[in-house]
């Protein structure tokens, strides 16, 4: 695994107090969310090492039938047939995430009426973890998983309007790298130039904290999907990388009914 990878697994792993290491995979899974498979991912499968079937099986059985999730598969993850083994378990494509890289000069400043303001108190880490939740449509009760970021190694920010919180991003730091995470912006709110903000504060941050790189990751450009964020980090500076699979897995409509939902 090179580093790259090291540093972008550490960052979701620190977010998940049950993480589960399984099949030669990391799972990470919260049932606050049930149906986001943003947040419901088994990542690594078949990247260290060739997968198994057993160990798909293992990874899929650690998450659980009761929620929605993404099985994420790298372009290099071996062996061939790992695809196959996914649609045979009624897995389908989804929406792959583009891997972006940048060094850490300076961005140009660019204008926002909006204020920045480092999240350095848990009062302001809870309009964190709400921001986030909101600004990408979440359940309100994975506010609380978010703003632990700020606990967990996560260094946060909040755009605020006046003094209202509107726009939210973080940087973890890890072996001279710094990952880019959590921008999320209210809808109504949208527009006004907080997430370009916010990337030149991150990066200004890792910078000051030695890194050589920062990274971040967005959904892959398609017809009908959104795409802001993936032209707000290429006008930023960021190369692509590459794209990793994103193999979808709805959960159990029978399991659902049974938990209530």
């Amino acid at each position: 695994m090179t580093r790259d990878e090291r540093v972008m697994l550490a960052a979701y792993r620190c977010l998940y107090a049950d993480a589960v290491e399984t099949g030669g995979a990391t799972v990470l899974r919260a049932a606050e969310a049930p149906d986001s498979p943003m947040l419901n991912r088994i990542v690594g499968l078949g990247r260290t090492e060739p997968a198994t079937e057993a160990g798909l099986d293992q990874a899929l059985a650690a998450i659980g039938e009761d929620v929605t999730c993404y099985v994420s598969v790298a372009p290099e993850a071996r062996p061939d047939t790992l695809e196959d083994w996914l649609r045979s378990r009624g897995l389908q494509p989804g929406w792959g995430w583009m891997a972006f890289r940048r060094g850490v000069a300076e961005m140009p400043a660019a204008p926002t009426s909006l204020r920045l303001a480092e999240v350095d108190a848990q009062t302001a880490a809870d309009s964190f973890g709400r921001v986030v939740a909101d600004g990408y449509g979440l359940p309100t009760a994975i506010a609380g998983v978010c703003a632990r970021a700020y606990q967990v190694g996560w260094e946060c920010w909040l755009a605020l309007d006046g003094d209202v919180p509107v726009a939210a991003a973080g940087v973890f730091v890890d072996e001279g790298v710094g990952y880019l995470g959590f921008a999320a912006t209210l809808p109504e709110h949208r527009g006004k130039g907080a997430q370009t903000a916010l990337l030149a504060a991150r990066i200004k941050r890792a910078r000051e904290r030695g890194c050589d790189a920062v990274l971040t990751e967005t959904g892959e450009l398609r017809e009908g999907l959104p795409g802001n964020s993936y032209r707000n980090i290429r006008r930023a500076g960021f190369e692509e990388i590459a794209v990793t699979a994103n193999w979808l897995r709805q959960r159990r409509d029978d399991v659902r009914s049974a938990a209530g939902a």
